[in-house]
C-alpha cells in the first residue's frame, strides 16, 4: 500500500523524548528499507525485469515479532490504536491514562508527521510520552517503535499504548509488535467506514465508536454502524463512548485491565 501512496521515499524520521538509561535490546537506525531489491539498468529503450526476493514487509514483521517477545518478556500489554485524523485518539488516551490510575501504570509512543503537540498533550495527564515524527511517511513501523520504547522505561509499565499516525490505510499493513489493535472511529465520520477501509477493520480486535453523544446530532445510523462491523470484523470487541464526556469509558478501560491479566496469564514467563 506504502509504494503506491509514495511515502516510502519520505522521511526524516525523529524521536523526541527524555531518554532513560536503560538501552533497548534492538535499537537501531531506521532507513525504511521495504526490502525489495533493485534490477540493474535495463538496455536504452528495452524492458526490465524486477525480481522481487522476499515479501515487501518480511524485514518489518521480524522486527515486529522481536518487538513482541521483548514487550511479553516485560510483561506488558501493547495496544496499537489508529484512526483517521480527528477521530480523538489523544484525548481518549488522555483519558484511560486518568482511569487506570491505581490499576496500570500506562506509558504512551506517538506518531505524527510533524510536532510534538500530542506528547506534551499526554505527558500533562500524567504518563511519560515519546513522540516519533515521521516527516511525510504515513504509518509507523515496527522499527520505529523498537527506538522509541527503548527511551521508555518500561519496567515501570503496565500498559503501552502506541498512537499510530492518523490513517486508516497504510497502517493496516505494518506489524509494530502489538498485541492488540483498536480502530476508533467516530460517529462524524459516517456509519459505513468499516466498508471503506476494510483492511483495517479487518485487523482490529476492538473498535472503539467514539464521540457517542454527538451521535444523534451526526445523524449516525447505529444499527447501519454495527452491521458494517459485523461484515468486516465479526470478532472484535465493540465500544460506544465519549472520550469527552466519560460515557463508555469505565468499560474500555475495564477491557485494557482484563487483556492484560488474561495474556500474562497464559504467558507467565512474563
Amino acid at each position: 500500500m506504502c509504494k503506491e501512496c509514495g511515502c516510502e521515499d519520505g522521511g526524516p524520521v525523529h524521536i523526541h523524548g527524555h531518554s532513560h538509561p536503560h538501552p533497548h535490546p534492538h535499537e537501531h537506525e531506521h532507513g525504511h528499507d521495504h526490502s525489495h531489491d533493485l534490477a540493474p539498468p535495463a538496455p536504452e529503450g528495452g524492458p526490465r525485469t524486477v525480481e522481487i526476493h522476499q515479501p515487501v514487509l518480511d524485514r518489518n514483521d521480524r522486527l515486529a515479532e522481536r518487538n513482541r517477545g521483548y514487550f511479553r518478556a516485560k510483561g506488558l500489554l501493547v495496544a496499537n490504536l489508529v484512526s483517521s485524523p480527528g477521530s480523538g485518539k489523544t484525548t481518549l488516551i488522555q483519558q484511560t491514562i486518568h482511569r487506570l490510575q491505581g490499576r496500570l501504570r500506562t506509558g504512551i509512543i506517538v506518531g505524527d508527521l510533524a510536532t510534538e503537540n500530542d506528547a506534551i498533550r499526554i505527558r500533562s495527564a500524567g504518563a511519560p510520552a515519546i513522540q516519533i515524527t515521521t516527516g511525510t511517511l504515513c504509518h509507523l513501523d515496527a522499527e520505529m517503535v523498537a527506538r522509541a520504547a527503548g527511551r521508555l522505561d518500561l519496567d515501570a509499565l503496565d500498559l503501552l499504548i502506541i498512537e499510530n499516525v492518523g490513517n486508516l490505510v497504510c497502517p493496516a499493513a505494518f506489524d509494530l509488535g502489538e498485541d492488540l489493535r483498536a480502530v476508533l472511529l467516530s460517529v462524524t465520520e459516517g456509519e459505513d467506514k468499516p466498508l471503506k477501509y476494510p483492511p483495517m477493520f479487518a485487523s482490529a480486535h476492538a473498535v472503539v465508536i467514539n464521540k457517542i453523544d454527538l451521535a444523534e446530532a451526526a445523524g449516525f445510523a447505529r444499527d447501519t454502524a454495527h452491521a458494517s462491523l459485523r461484515r468486516v470484523c465479526p470478532g472484535a470487541r465493540v465500544f460506544e463512548l465519549s472520550a469527552r464526556t466519560g460515557q463508555g469509558l469505565d468499560a474500555w478501560c475495564d477491557y485494557l485491565a482484563e487483556e492484560r491479566a488474561r495474556r500474562n496469564a497464559a504467558h507467565p514467563l512474563a
